[in-house]
């Protein structure tokens, strides 16, 4: 089904984790460290990555987001603190999805799917904005002819809004959309995904409209 990588020192924790993806229908590589799973990363076509955050030689937040300059596969981070701002750090590197130790490997192979589906969900050959190409086949985004990298919830957000040009949706709404409603995280999430989405647009994020106590609009023609 998917190649996942699991990035995770505790060997118990990780060979939990394996025999779960695993029953699945996954093929699964394990890495003990940062620097081993960058490696894989780089090595392996991977379609999901379990992060942990402590690890030795390289956090899971340094590996997130020189991760994220070499794919924009979905990634799920483990952390053994519920503190926001920790989780808030993971997803303006890159993270797209949670899970606070201690955990089940159900929900976390269901959380696996789920990302997966999505990420493979596109059918059209490409969608356009102004300078803005998206190509739902490849998950590559160009601007002005530059392919702009991308993490796995920016590429969401934007693929979202070329796909409902023209609607507003308030931030509630889009996190239920794009992140699902069983995530815990506040609508804060979302303005941050969209801070760096439109940083990495440049000046084509004007087509991302901000409507006060509203949520948020993309308009072609602007």
């Amino acid at each position: 089904m998917a190649n996942i990588l699991i990035v995770e020192d505790e060997k118990n924790m990780q060979e939990i984790m394996i025999e779960y993806m695993r029953k699945g229908g996954h093929t699964c590589f394990a890495a003990d460290d940062g620097v081993d799973a960058l490696m894989l990363l780089k090595n392996h076509p991977m379609d999901l990555m379990v992060l942990d955050i402590m690890m030795p030689h390289l956090d899971g937040f340094s590996v997130c987001k020189m991760a994220r300059e070499m794919s924009s596969l979905p990634i799920i981070m483990l952390t053994a603190r519920s503190s926001e701002d920790d989780k808030l750090k993971g997803y303006e590197y890159g993270a797209d999805d949670y899970m606070t130790k201690p955990f089940s490997p159900r929900v976390l192979l269901a959380k696996a799917n789920a990302l997966l589906r999505r990420s493979s969900s596109g059918k059209t050959d490409s969608l356009h904005a102004g300078k803005i190409t998206l190509i739902p086949a490849s998950h590559k985004v160009f601007v002005d002819g530059q392919e702009v990298t991308l993490t796995h919830k920016e590429y969401e957000l934007l693929h979202f809004f070329l796909t409902n040009s023209g609607q507003i949706f308030s931030r509630d709404q889009l996190l239920n959309r794009i992140w699902g409603y069983d995530f815990a995280g506040t609508t804060r999430t979302v303005d941050t995904h969209i801070k760096t989405l439109r940083q990495k647009l440049g000046d084509e994020s004007r087509h991302i409209v901000t409507l006060i106590r509203s949520g948020y609009k993309f308009e072609e023609a602007v």
